[in-house]
């Protein structure tokens, strides 16, 4: 008879394993200890230790996320815990910042498992859905779509099929917090580091506390005349499961800018880059050349339309985000647009003396 495993404990609960022991040798050998953020706000940290949980100050200059391993100085007579490095991030779950300088905005670090929330409750919004499976897939973390509040869906069967049909390649489970499908085949499916991403009003939170078994996060309700929800959840804060592994509750994200996303976005669209090798052409643009697999795809109807504008649509976001910050794509972006207005000007100046 095979006896369980004893559950993890201390560190090991928070995901702490042997490479990252050996990563932190270095500052062991100097009287650090390692840590786990698990909330950040305003210059301090609430982290998590093999002695349990503490507030930590966070060193001038260091800019950590919940979901970072950061090496601790210990509280002595003259000074309180205080985070002074991080480990180098396993992954990360990056989106374009607001700011004018858009170094990318870090959302949670060391991310094993992304759960994209969609509510089955509103129409189905196939850009936004392929946007947070880019964000996802970019971060080096594996996506799993959670079809929230199925049971206000019109047509469950039809709006499951739906995403399954955006997210090639990805586990996606229809889940009702109110009556509990769906949320053991979903904790099934997950593993390690869980974040949770989606808008306002997704029912993220609700989700969180059913895979969590507790009321941990805060829940309202969605407004009737939008369909949108408020930000119940305000911080980034991580919670252990009781399956194992611990779980990222995030606010709703309004809107989400992609950063440095080109790999993300051609997983998302994985259809699209394989249909593309099969064109005549290999810089093909998939607008009116001959041979265009693509083209021919979408007049079958194997293709939607729709993915193609969307798939150009990300890939456009992506490269203008990338010249913000790459002063050789931006002089490339430059010097087209100046060869083509040498030739608008050529063609203005033929056409007149035509006249």
């Amino acid at each position: 008879m095979h006896s369980s495993p004893s559950p993890a404990t201390g560190l090991s609960a928070y995901g702490w394993d042997d490479s990252l022991d050996d990563a932190f040798a270095g500052h062991r050998a100097t009287g650090l200890l390692p840590a786990r953020v698990v909330r950040v706000d305003r210059g301090q940290c609430d982290i998590v230790t093999d002695d349990g949980p503490a507030r930590a100050v966070t060193e001038h200059g260091l800019d950590p996320v919940t979901g970072d391993w950061a090496a601790l100085r210990p509280a002595d007579e003259r000074d309180g815990p205080r985070l002074v490095a991080l480990l180098p991030r396993r992954t990360a779950i990056v989106r374009a910042s607001s700011a004018r300088h858009s170094r990318g905005q870090a959302l949670a670090a060391n991310v094993d498992t992304v759960i994209v929330a969609v509510s089955l409750a509103d129409p189905l919004d196939a850009g936004r859905v392929e946007r947070l499976l880019a964000l996802a897939w970019e971060s080096g973390a594996r996506p799993v779509v959670a079809l929230t509040k199925a049971d206000r869906a019109a047509d469950p069967g039809e709006a499951i099929a739906e995403a399954a049909a955006l997210a090639p390649g990805v586990d996606t489970v229809a889940t009702s917090a109110l009556t509990g499908e769906g949320v053991d085949d979903l904790a099934g499916a997950l593993g390690g580091t869980v974040v949770l991403l989606g808008v306002s009003g997704a029912g993220k939170s609700t989700l969180a506390n059913a895979l969590l078994g507790e009321e941990r996060f805060a829940t309202g309700a969605v407004r009737e005349v939008d369909g949108k929800g408020r930000h119940t959840t305000v911080w980034r804060e991580m919670s252990p499961l009781p399956g194992g592994g611990v779980l990222i509750d995030t606010p709703g994200l309004r809107g989400v800018g992609l950063h440095d996303a080109t790999e993300g976005i051609e997983q998302v669209f994985g259809e699209i880059e394989e249909l593309a090798r099969d064109c005549r052409f290999g810089d093909c643009a998939h607008e009116t050349e001959p041979g265009c697999a693509i083209l021919a795809a979408i007049e079958s109807g194997e293709l939607p339309a729709r993915r193609l504008a969307s798939y150009r649509k990300l890939l456009r976001e992506n490269a203008w985000a990338a010249s913000r910050t790459d002063a050789r794509v931006r002089a490339e972006i430059a010097g087209r647009w100046k060869s083509i207005k040498r030739t608008q000007r050529a063609a203005y100046r033929f056409r007149d003396r035509q006249r």
